[in-house]
């Protein structure tokens, strides 16, 4: 491009007043290149875009000519200048609490207020617009709360007027999948946990313990569920079940773009037609039916709680994930959720979620913004039917400090009971060798032989 004589022009204007005009140009003449495919004329756009301001020697103040024409084609074809935010592997949340008022979460837990913001409170409901458009999905007074995804990485939440005031325009929050994809040596090294809890993990699940993974919103419970999901044999069946859209990509491929493991993944479909919906229940029981090894059932909000467990409870190793505020007030939580496909005795549903799913592990983003799995537990179901939820492994805070004007958290990790009789038993009948079960008990509690004094009679 000629920028030298781009920038010879003298007709110096504001970015919105030389957005209208050459909006106006472009949907006058090439409006099917932008509304049939303008990822695909994305060049041929920008060539018309950049001909009309060479033509009439439009300029703006603080842009050079090539980011003037990336401005106006992300403002006409895109998504504004969050596009420049939407695709990048290192950002998790993009929160929008006002046109003007824009935070981003860094995957390193930063969160920074963005230079750009919206022009007005319209031009924000505008672009949210175009972002729900992408999946079919419409924002307008009789529809003021939206949830949609922009791809299957993206997904979005828009509150638009009628629950929000009318000077902010839009409140968003944009949940973005990170597409790296996390390994053990990664979580060790962001101290989210230490080897020996990563690995009981994903060998207890690798031999049958279903795992429910419970924390607060971006406490790292689907990376974490991800990673275990990815330890999995590749001749094991993984069926996945995730609400609306799919994060996880657990598919894999040899040099040759083979797919070398074995996995379904699947989505509910909402429609307005209640027979025409597909839910997560409706999942459930059909995953049933396709011989999974495995299955996902990628956070649990509703009655498909009750599915899980009884899934779990036939001999299925389920994962899954919840909100909750501890190990223990999972199990409550799962109760609560279950009573509303049927209305049970809490005492036999706490009963039946206990037995379905003995392991917990408990995820939390703390005030410095690291994630860290603060506690797994063990349900232990005695001969009487008695549970005693025991801590096998925790995340001890000792102290919070300031450097350079930031929290930082420090404690450390502790291993605090040994997994019962009864899992070590089940671990080893699901194909665990000793010497991987033994590397999870202590050699003091061991025998003069080296066998865990609590099966050394069942070995």
């Amino acid at each position: 491009m000629n920028s030298g004589l781009f920038e010879s022009a003298q007709n110096i204007r504001d970015f919105e007043d030389i957005l209208h005009e050459v909006q106006g140009y472009i949907s006058g003449k090439y409006a099917l290149l932008i509304t049939d495919d303008a990822d695909r004329q994305k060049d041929q756009i920008k060539a018309y875009i950049t001909k009309y301001l060479m033509d009439y020697s439009l300029a703006t103040e603080d842009m050079s000519h090539d980011d003037l024409v990336e401005a106006l084609y992300s403002e006409m074809a895109e998504y504004s200048f969050l596009t420049k935010y939407l695709f990048r592997n290192d950002i998790e949340e993009i929160n929008i609490n006002a046109w003007n008022d824009i935070k981003v979460t860094y995957s390193s837990g930063e969160i920074i207020p963005t230079k750009e913001h919206f022009n007005t409170p319209s031009h924000a409901v505008d672009v949210m617009r175009r972002l729900l458009h992408k999946s079919g999905m419409i924002l307008d007074s009789s529809q003021p709360i939206v949830v949609g995804h922009l791809s299957e990485k993206i997904r979005i939440t828009v509150l638009g007027l009628g629950v929000i005031d009318n000077s902010v325009g839009v409140a968003v929050s944009i949940r973005i999948v990170n597409p790296r994809k996390l390994v053990k040596e990664d979580f060790i090294k962001n101290k989210t946990a230490d080897e020996e809890m990563l690995d009981f993990l994903s060998l207890a699940h690798r031999y049958g313990e279903s795992m429910c993974l419970t924390g607060a919103t971006s406490s790292g419970k689907t990376t974490l569920m991800s990673w275990i999901l990815s330890t999995l044999p590749d001749n094991k069946r993984i069926y996945t079940i995730e609400n609306g859209t799919r994060e996880f990509n657990l598919v894999k491929r040899n040099e040759k773009d083979e797919v070398i493991n074995n996995v379904i993944h699947t989505v509910t479909r909402h429609s307005d037609d209640p027979r025409q919906n597909i839910t997560m229940v409706k999942l459930l029981e059909t995953g049933l039916t396709v011989n999974p090894d495995y299955i996902c059932v990628a956070e649990m909000k509703s009655e498909e709680a009750f599915f899980a467990q009884e899934a779990a409870r036939t001999g299925h190793g389920v994962t899954t994930t919840i909100h909750a505020s501890s190990c223990i007030s999972t199990y409550y939580r799962m109760v609560t959720l279950c009573k509303q496909r049927y209305d049970m005795a809490e005492r036999t549903l706490y009963n039946l979620v206990t037995e379905a799913f003995p392991i917990v592990a408990f995820c939390k983003r703390l005030e410095d913004n690291s994630r860290h799995i603060m506690e797994i537990t063990e349900c232990v179901i005695d001969e009487d039917g008695n549970r005693d939820i025991r801590t096998l492994y925790k995340f001890n805070v000792t102290n919070n400090i300031e450097i350079d004007g930031k929290e930082k958290i420090i404690g450390h990790y502790e291993k605090v009971s040994e997994i019962s009789e009864s899992m070590q038993k089940r671990l080893l009948e699901n194909g665990m060798p000793k010497h991987v079960l033994y590397r999870f008990i202590p050699s003091e509690w061991r025998d003069k032989e080296g066998n865990p004094v609590c099966i050394q009679l069942s070995i």
